[in-house]
Order: structure tokens, then sequence, then C-alpha cells
């Protein structure tokens, strides 16, 4: 954290970098120029007063920077003028009415020119924008009234002209947050500004009235995280609200360190709101995949189906081929007999039954043992390729047998044919 007044601040924005800020800072008795990045602002003095104090350039700089604060900037901005304040004070007043929020009668002068004379005498005249009893002036009739027009004149300044309240105490009403508190202010020096001079200052009861006047005020331009509202009552006993002062407002008090506590908290929560790190279209995906987001993956399509009529598949020895039931539909009910379990032997002495379509013969068996690999080498099923082949072969063979031979075995491969796939 970092601590200084604007007039140890130079500034300078970029509109992709940000804010930079140069301060001197006082380490040991060493003036010492420190550059950083601000993220976060608490602004406790007047950007304008009474004097040459002007600090909108560096307010516009931290509003460009993009900086947050308390109050926020957009506010600060709006409080440079005090008539633009009591502007809006107006229209609460007439949502609200006048004995719900009595505000002090005013009038409103842009130059020296159209002051001629004060409504009503004795009259308090305010000059441009100041704080702490600065640029007031009391006067008491007419020929009072236009010297100080004189003044304005020379100051070309704004000014404005209110009715004197004789008045029995002044009342500050605060809030910080959530936390509210109400003060009471009496001069005993005799001065006529009670915060000039010695005063008396005790603490009151927040009433119900007091805390809707800080509530509606702390609505104004956005809202306002730390306001006061001066008051003053009369001798008659009657209320007038005079201004209200944004987060730059004066700490009053025996409580002034819990009013400190209560601003520090306030800040840290604002920070934890508006700090927060932006989280980029990377971060998320990656915090997406952490927490479990499972990423598409490509799926593998099974090859296209093959008729098994033409090329079975190849299965493991004693498995039976696994069909599919679009295949089945499509090929309709089997020309054979429903599988069931397997037909018992015939008892001895009785001849064997006769030989159906799709058993296989004598000769057939002899011609696979023929085709059969030797002993100790792995027995592979029987494809559609293979016989292709032996086929093939078979017709070279019967090129060099001649025409008895190849019948013969043209008719062994038919009735191979037929024991493996039925009936044909």
């Amino acid at each position: 954290m970092e601590q200084a007044e604007f007039k140890d601040i130079n500034l300078s924005v970029n509109s992709e970098t940000g804010a930079t800020v140069s301060m001197v800072v006082n380490r040991n008795g060493t003036k010492v120029v420190r550059s950083f990045r601000p993220d976060f602002l608490l602004i406790r003095q007047h950007i304008r007063d009474a004097g040459h104090d002007d600090y909108r350039n560096l307010l516009l700089g931290f509003k460009y920077g993009g900086v947050p604060s308390v109050n926020s900037l957009h506010s600060l901005y709006n409080f440079q003028d005090k008539p633009w304040v009591f502007s809006q004070l107006l229209h609460m007043q007439r949502r609200l009415g006048k004995e719900n929020f009595p505000l002090i009668e005013q009038s409103y002068f842009p130059n020296h020119k159209e002051m001629l004379t004060a409504p009503k005498y004795p009259s308090v005249v305010k000059i441009g924008h100041a704080h702490g009893g600065l640029g007031k002036l009391k006067v008491e009739n007419h020929f009072d009234f236009q010297d100080v027009a004189s003044v304005v004149a020379v100051n070309k300044m704004y000014c404005i002209v209110e009715p004197f309240i004789d008045a029995k105490y002044d009342i500050h009403v605060q809030k910080i947050g959530n936390n509210y508190k109400a003060f009471m202010r009496k001069s005993i020096s005799g001065n006529w500004k009670a915060n000039m001079g010695s005063a008396m200052l005790e603490q009151i009861p927040m009433t119900e009235r007091y805390k809707k006047w800080v509530d509606e005020v702390s609505e104004l331009f956005g809202g306002l995280d730390i306001c006061a509202v001066e008051a003053i009552q009369g001798k008659d006993g009657r209320e007038h609200i005079i201004e209200v002062n944004t987060s730059a407002m004066t700490l009053l008090g025996e409580s002034q360190e819990e009013d400190r506590r209560l601003i520090a908290d306030l800040v840290v929560q604002r920070m934890q709101t508006y700090c927060k790190p932006v989280l980029t279209k990377q971060t998320s995906r990656t915090s997406m995949t952490n927490f479990g987001a499972e990423e598409p993956t490509a799926v593998e399509q099974p090859p296209p189906h093959i008729p098994q009529q033409r090329i079975p598949h190849q299965i493991p020895a004693g498995a039976p081929p696994p069909v599919p039931q679009r295949q089945e539909a499509a090929r309709g009910p089997p020309s054979g007999p429903p599988p069931g379990p397997p037909p018992a032997a015939p008892p001895p002495g009785l001849p064997p039954p006769p030989r159906r379509g799709s058993q296989t013969s004598a000769s057939e068996i002899a011609a696979a043992a023929a085709a059969a690999p030797p002993s100790g080498q792995p027995t592979r099923p029987t494809t559609g390729a293979s016989i292709f082949r032996r086929e093939s072969q078979t017709d070279t063979e019967k090129s060099e047998k001649g025409p008895e031979d190849s019948e013969d075995t043209m008719r062994n491969l038919r009735k191979t044919f037929a024991g493996i796939f039925g009936d044909m």
C-alpha cells in the first residue's frame, strides 16, 4: 500500500497497459521516486478546493486507466461543483417532501452581473467550490452584498446565496459502508461558523430521520460507499440540510480510529469484488478439463459388412461365427433344419442312417485330410479364400491329368462345397 497527496503524484496512462503512477516517497529522510501500477484507490482528499488546487487531471487519468476506487471516480467527478450536487438534492426533496428532506433555501448566480440583491438579509454568500468554511461571507444588508459582488467579479466564479440561520448546533451524519454515526457540534467561541474556532463535539443517537437522510444521499451518482450529510438546527428548532460530503469527509470525535478501520475493511471488501483476475478463454478450457470435462474423441466405425456366403469371417477354431441380426433377417430362414442337439449314434448292429446333403462323405473327409497340414503345425480354419486357392490348384492339375481326372476332381469339389455351405 502506498499513500501520498495529489501534489506528489505523477500519472501516465496507456490504453493497452493502463495507468502508471510515479510518486515521491520519504524513506528515512530521503525522497525516493517510485513507479508502479495501481490496482485500487482510496481517495480521502478533495479534488478541488478554494485555492488553486485542482486535481481533475489526475482524476481523469485514473478514470482513463480504469482503476476502481472508493468512492467511485464517477461520483467524485460529479462532486466537483456544489451547485451540481445541490441540484440532485433538489430532485430528492421533490420526491420525498420538504418535511422529510429539509433543504436550505438557495439562490445561484453564475457570475457577478446578476448579483443585484439577495432575497433575504442577513445572508451567507459562498463563492465558488470551497470546503472547511473557506470562501464564505456573511452580509447584513444590500451594501455589503454589492461589495461581495465585486469580489466575485475579480474571481470570475459563480456563487451561492443562502439565508443566514441562527444555529443552535450543527449536525453531522456519516455513513461508512453499513455503519452509521451522528454527531452534534456547537461553537463555544462565538463564531457563526461552527467549524471555525473552538467547538464542542458530542456523539448523538442515530434516529430514523437521520438514517433516512444519509441512505437517500448514498444513492447519488451510482452509489456512495462513504458519505456524510451536513445540517444545522436553528434556535427555532427547525433543521436545514446545507451540503453533502463524499469520501473526503472529515472524521470526528473519539471514534476516528474505529472509522479508519471501517474504511480499511470496506476497501478490502471492494478489492475482493473489483480486483479478481479475469479468466481468459484458454484458462477457461484448462479449468474445465481439470474439473473432468471430457473432450470429444474419435469413434472408430466398423468396416462395411461382407456377405458370409462369399468370404466367411475368420473365427477361432471351435467358436460359432457371429451373425448380425440384420443379416439373418435379410437371408431369411435357413434351408436346413433348426439348430438343435447333435443326433445320437445308432445302436450297434444297425445300418447307419442315410446321409443328408449337408453331411460329409468319406471321400470328402479323405480330401480334407489330404489338405490338412502335417502334425506339429497349427490348424487354420478353412476359409473361402483357401477353398478358392485349392480350386485354382485343381484346375492346374486338371490340365495335366486329363479329362477323366478333371471330372472326378470337380465332382469332389461340388460335394465339398455342399458339405460346407449346405445344398446350393
